[in-house]
This record gives C-alpha cells, sequence and structure tokens, in this order.
C-alpha cells in the first residue's frame, strides 16, 4: 500500500494506492493515529489507486471513524470504485460513509 497525506484547502487528504489489507492496515491505523493527534480532524480519502480492501482494511476504515467521532472530525471517501465499490457495497459501507466521485467534490461537501 501506497499512502499518502498531504493538506488541502481545508482538509487533509489520503491517497491510498495498492492493497489495503491485512498486511498494510496495522500501517494505515498508525498513520491515521498519528495524523489524528497532530490535530488533523477533517479528512478525505482518495481511493483511487487502491486495487484490492480486505475485512481488515474495512476494520481500519472503521478505526479511524471511531478516532474522529472522539475529536469531533469528520471523513469522506472519494473515488471509490470497482472492486472496491463492490466491497463497501456487500459490507454497507457504503452507507456508513459519505462518498464523493472525486476529491475535489468531497473537499466541497466538507466545507
Amino acid at each position: 500500500m501506497d499512502f499518502q497525506a498531504r493538506k488541502e484547502a481545508n482538509a487533509t487528504v489520503i491517497t491510498l494506492a495498492g492493497r489495503l489489507d491485512a498486511v498494510t492496515a496495522p500501517e494505515y491505523e498508525r498513520r491515521v493515529q498519528e495524523l489524528v493527534n497532530g490535530g488533523d480532524s477533517r479528512f478525505v480519502v482518495d481511493f483511487d489507486g487502491l486495487s484490492y480492501i480486505s475485512s481488515a482494511g474495512l476494520r481500519g476504515l472503521l478505526v479511524m471513524a471511531k478516532l474522529l467521532k472522539t475529536k469531533g472530525g469528520q471523513v469522506r471517501f472519494a473515488n471509490v470504485k470497482g472492486a472496491v465499490k463492490e466491497v463497501f457495497a456487500i459490507s454497507g459501507f457504503n452507507a456508513l460513509f459519505g462518498m464523493d466521485e472525486s476529491v475535489a467534490a468531497a473537499l466541497e461537501t466538507l466545507s
């Protein structure tokens, strides 16, 4: 998994690529924890480059949501497509998280 974080106008954009699975989910959780502990509370997660997500990856996203809930934060998902979109639909994650067609749309929704 490739994990990149950058500041945009009103949020931190996390760009993921590769696989979010049992091997990479702990790193994802650790990096998100560092960002939240550093004061970030508004996120857009860009799934454009993510080709696979497992139940461990889904758990990592839930961990992020719980962390943000305690801080009064928000998260939106962008560019969820293909196999990842199917997993979100099957697991019900598409009803749990706000999703947008692009990072720009997600940032607009957060503002």
